[in-house]
């Protein structure tokens, strides 16, 4: 009788097992606002998918380039919400003191929004060859004072990055125009891009929306 419990137990931890398995699975590719936001999401579809982040910090377009492949690995991803922007809109200068050495008065722009476009038409080229459902999150609010990124250049990046997305047919996230209301409240400093545990949760619920519609086209 106790051999035909534990087999019981053990076939039932198998069916558990095999039910996560057959979850689709979603990576969440970003800087530092999709790492915020990502534990919400993944909390708000434990029960429909596996969420996943990209290891580390997305950063720019070029880091894109240079680590997509790893971050793709052998996985059957079925969506994928991606963005950046924010990393290559951003001035930086060696002798700036500033964290990440931003300096939008001395310092160089990463990319321009010519070599932006560039980078995200390779980038979503790769993309769409995972067979995933792609969504694409324009780039968030840059507040006044943030010392090395100017305003306005938010705009600029997302117009040129829409034009690749409406080219390829990848459905947009518009996740700037959201950013900016909750960024008024929720901030997580003056001139500071980033937001507190609550701006992070508000800011989940277009990404879970998004994906969610996703999910129901598979």
């Amino acid at each position: 009788m106790k051999k035909q419990l534990l087999l019981i137990i053990a076939l039932c931890g198998i069916l558990v097992g095999f039910e996560q398995d057959t979850k689709p699975n979603v990576l969440i590719i970003g800087d530092s606002i999709s790492i915020g936001y990502t534990p919400y999401v993944k909390t708000a579809l434990k029960d429909r998918a596996n969420v996943f982040h990209n290891e580390g910090n997305a950063q720019h377009t070029g880091t894109g380039l240079e680590k997509l492949e790893e971050w793709l690995g052998d996985t059957q991803w079925n969506v994928i919400h991606f963005n950046w922007g924010l990393w290559d809109l951003c001035y930086r200068h060696p002798d700036s003191k500033e964290v990440g050495n931003r300096d939008k008065i001395k310092g160089t722009v990463t990319f321009t929004p010519e070599e932006y476009a560039a980078n995200l038409e390779k980038l979503v080229v790769r993309l769409k060859k995972t067979g995933a459902q792609l969504i694409f999150a324009t780039i968030s609010y840059v507040p006044k004072g943030e010392v090395g990124r100017f305003v306005e250049s938010d705009k600029i990046y997302n117009e040129v990055a829409i034009e690749v997305m409406v080219k390829h047919g990848i459905p947009v996230n518009s996740l700037n125009r959201i950013s900016k209301k909750i960024h008024q409240k929720h901030t997580a400093g003056p001139g500071n891009v980033h937001y507190t545990k609550e701006g992070y949760r508000l800011l989940s619920v277009p990404v879970v929306e998004q994906i969610e519609n996703s999910l129901d086209t598979i």
